[in-house]
């Protein structure tokens, strides 16, 4: 596949450009318990990747923020420092609105759309079906897991020819807050396949990264994959 995955995000070689989704800034301080982890990990991450894969242009793709009413000192700092990663790499920001995107304003001075072409690639959280015709999508807005033996990881989905004839790629959620929905039946907030493009979670396969190894794992489809955990 000609794409490049890291501490779930995902480049494209072929158009420079490095996604990364559901960051939903501001959760710890909308949670009504303390988190163990806080938002100040995502700006130092995405310097990573910028400063790993160079990219010209990087795009945010959905639920930048987590509050629909207000937005938490730190949500304002942490997407500074997201804009200044982006700066400092000498890319271009791209931002694509979520459903969780009503104060997105209040952060962001710049354009938005709802969805984004990379030549022939179209990003979009992935809430609601995309206008745009592709050979492939990326999204977000699920916040995929796989639960093996027990153990929880976040994954990618990988499908063909899935969504009117189109690939797609569904990330998982950026944030380390987020606990994610289980994709073969473990623990999770609730059932996939709440995006109108994935119509058939049987027919994707999910894909781990591991950070230490640097290597990228890829199963069966689900709809056999299920039958070997």
């Amino acid at each position: 596949m000609d794409v490049a995955f890291a501490d779930r995000a995902i480049h494209l070689p072929e158009s420079d450009t490095l996604v990364l989704t559901d960051l939903h800034l501001g959760r710890e301080a909308s949670a009504d318990i303390e988190l163990p982890l806080s938002d100040g990990d995502v700006p130092p991450r995405l310097a990573a990747l910028c400063d790993r894969f160079s990219p010209t242009t990087v795009v945010l793709a959905g639920d930048v923020l987590h509050a629909f009413s207000h937005v938490p000192a730190a949500a304002r700092e942490a997407f500074r420092e997201v804009e200044a990663a982006v700066e400092d790499a000498s890319a271009r920001l791209v931002v694509t609105r979520g459903n969780h995107d009503t104060m997105l304003d209040g952060v962001w001075d710049g354009p938005t759309t709802s969805e984004y072409r990379a030549g022939e690639t179209v990003v979009c959280h992935g809430h609601e079906p995309p206008e745009c015709e592709a050979e492939r999508y990326i999204v977000g807005h699920d916040h995929p897991k796989i639960t093996v033996e027990g153990d929880d990881w976040p994954c990618y989905l990988l499908g063909e020819g899935v969504y009117r004839g189109a690939d797609v790629i569904v990330l998982p959620a950026f944030t380390r807050l987020a606990s994610g929905v289980s994709v073969n039946g473990g623990h999770g907030r609730g059932p996939l396949e709440r995006s109108p493009l994935i119509t058939d979670i049987d027919r994707f396969r999910p894909a781990v990264h591991d950070e230490d190894a640097d290597e990228t794992l890829e199963f069966p489809p689900l709809g056999s994959f299920r039958e070997l955990l």
